[in-house]
């Protein structure tokens, strides 16, 4: 795209601020909806510890009055070293993730690496997940459309907002319109990663709920050698940033102790931080979307 470009394509796109609501379970997504939560650890670390955090997500969701989306991968395919925990597997993994729904009614989110994995993921999870750096494997974003379940995908690191538009049309050229599109940041030079809040805009244009990573947005891509780091203390003014800019969701790994936590620790979330955190999201996502803020007149 030729130097001043993104501007024109930018603004062009800001008119189209809704989206067709996505249904996931109970939960209704849609860029000029109330603001949804998508939450949980990075991987699934114990059945027990699993089953903790997503009872304390959804006793907030229920207080709060926010629709929750419980998220955790069975596997960390993508782990800066071959020493760091990747997660139980798929079968003892969603297992779990069936409990969570079982127990708790949310409807859950979980990461796939290949075509193979899906049959059994989409027999449990809500939501199919394409992690950043697959987001181009046509194979994996037809074969996920195609299960009937909502496909997420992450926008990867190193992909321009713009070039977004592909991989919606993959999932909707397999027949299947029920896609999301989330921002996670773009590399910034070594160890790091900034957010154009500009993309969002790009991202909405798609027609397509988008949803803001607002955790590995801070994150520092193998910033401690043998393992990735993490400025936790930019998580709530990235966030806030994006919900003032307008969208579907917001994404977070929590945690009790991050300090404790098997992966990605340095930008999870306090589980016990979470609840003031989202009360000023809230607060601000109603405001943006109750005054028609979304609609841009100065084009």
């Amino acid at each position: 795209m030729p130097a001043g470009a993104f501007f024109f394509f930018s603004y062009n796109n800001l008119l189209m601020t809704s989206s067709s609501p996505v249904l996931i379970g109970s939960v209704r997504m849609a860029n000029d909806r109330p603001l949804v939560l998508i939450a949980g650890p990075c991987v699934v670390e114990s059945e027990k510890l699993t089953l903790h955090i997503a009872g304390r997500l959804k006793e907030m969701g229920r207080r709060l009055r926010i629709p929750v989306i419980f998220k955790a991968s069975y596997d960390k395919a993508n782990r800066t070293s071959s020493g760091s925990f990747r997660g139980p597997g798929p079968a003892e993994g969603l297992a779990i993730l069936a409990k969570v729904k079982r127990r708790w009614g949310l409807p859950v989110l979980t990461d796939v690496h290949s075509v193979q994995e899906i049959p059994a993921a989409a027999a449990v999870a809500d939501v199919l997940q394409i992690p950043a750096f697959l987001c181009r494997q046509t194979d994996l974003v037809v074969a996920a459309a195609q299960s009937g379940r909502v496909v997420n995908v992450k926008k990867g690191q190193f992909l321009s907002p713009w070039d977004a538009k592909n991989i919606v049309e993959k999932v909707r050229a397999a027949g299947s319109d029920r896609v999301m599109l989330t921002e996670r940041g773009a590399s910034f030079g070594y160890n790091n990663l900034v957010v154009d809040m500009r993309s969002l805009d790009v991202l909405r244009g798609f027609g397509a709920p988008v949803v803001f990573d607002a955790t590995h947005s801070v994150q520092l891509p193998g910033g401690k050698g043998s393992a990735s780091g993490g400025q936790r203390e930019f998580i709530y003014p990235l966030a806030r940033a994006a919900v003032a800019v307008g969208v579907a969701a917001v994404f977070m790994e929590v945690h009790p102790e991050p300090e404790k936590s098997l992966s990605d620790g340095p930008n999870a979330v306090r589980l016990a931080h979470v609840p003031e955190l989202l009360t000023r999201l809230m607060a601000l996502d109603r405001v943006v979307k109750r005054r028609g803020f979304l609609r841009n007149e100065f084009v």
